[in-house]
């Protein structure tokens, strides 16, 4: 899969995207046939224990970015680029942004945009690097405009709207979609070319992407717009506990899971 594969859906077919954020995750994410895998800054909260994503550094990408792109076969590799790693400096952007395709052997990346994001998009499309846009609620901004819902009145949906459609002329190939109003998410799509992805977007857009942790059922709960498919939180306290209790009633390791070498029972 690649971004022109990718920008070919829109409006065609539904999209599908999770994240993945080592190799375990990866592999069963691709082999479900999904279409893009996100190497989310999200592990910031949901693998490395921070309490936002801004934590998060690029060689922490990098590595996880590798694993990642190390097994997947047929889908979309997207890195996310973290916080300060882009916007800056246009030159380390860039740099920044190159590495994670040259060393991470990532497909494309994605910028939490803004005004800011528009001049470096359209120069990373021009060296060859594929850009997915992000717009709404851009968690990297959260010390500014907190985890709410953004769009909400006709100034910053209109501000939004702007903005989508320039980074499609710089040269995006796709925008993700994140916690806006479902009608401002239609018009968005319609406004657009290329594909819209969205996650608390609502149905109209062109692509869907949850974080993987909680699709499988891996956190304590779930954000407003996102839902559990699986259990696997549960299968893994109950798991746990079993072992827990095999152990301390002396019921693991049973003869089955032991070898007995005869040559050194006369050892003493």
């Amino acid at each position: 899969m690649r971004a022109k594969d990718i920008r070919e859906k829109a409006g065609v077919d539904p999209i599908t995207m999770l994240t993945a954020y080592d190799a375990k995750d990866a592999t069963v994410v691709d082999e479900a046939g999904i279409d893009v895998v996100l190497v989310g800054d999200s592990m910031g909260n949901l693998r490395l224990g921070h309490d936002s994503t801004i934590p998060v550094t690029l060689d922490e990408m990098l590595s996880a970015t590798s694993a990642v792109s190390r097994v997947v076969e047929n889908a979309l590799v997207v890195a996310d680029m973290p916080f300060l790693t882009f916007g800056v400096d246009e030159a380390r952007s860039v740099e920044n942004c190159g590495r994670m395709l040259k060393e991470a052997d990532a497909d494309a990346v994605k910028l939490e945009c803004g005004e800011h994001t528009v001049d470096l998009t359209r120069r990373l499309a021009q060296l060859g690097i594929p850009v997915m846009a992000h717009l709404g609620l851009t968690p990297q901004g959260e010390n500014e405009t907190g985890l709410f819902r953004q769009g909400t009145d006709e100034e910053s949906a209109r501000r939004i709207v702007e903005q989508a459609e320039a980074h499609e002329a710089a040269g995006a190939f796709s925008l993700v979609l994140e916690h806006i109003p479902a009608n401002l998410g239609r018009i968005v799509t319609e406004r657009l070319d290329i594909p819209t992805i969205g996650i608390g977007a609502g149905p109209d857009c062109d692509g869907q992407v949850l974080v993987v942790d909680e699709v499988v059922g891996l956190t304590e709960g779930t954000a407003p717009f996102g839902k559990a498919f699986g259990d696997v939180r549960g299968e893994m306290q109950r798991a746990v506990a079993d072992y827990k209790e095999a152990v301390e009633a002396g019921e693991f390791p049973a003869d089955e899971h032991s070898h007995v070498e005869e040559d050194l029972d006369e050892l003493y």
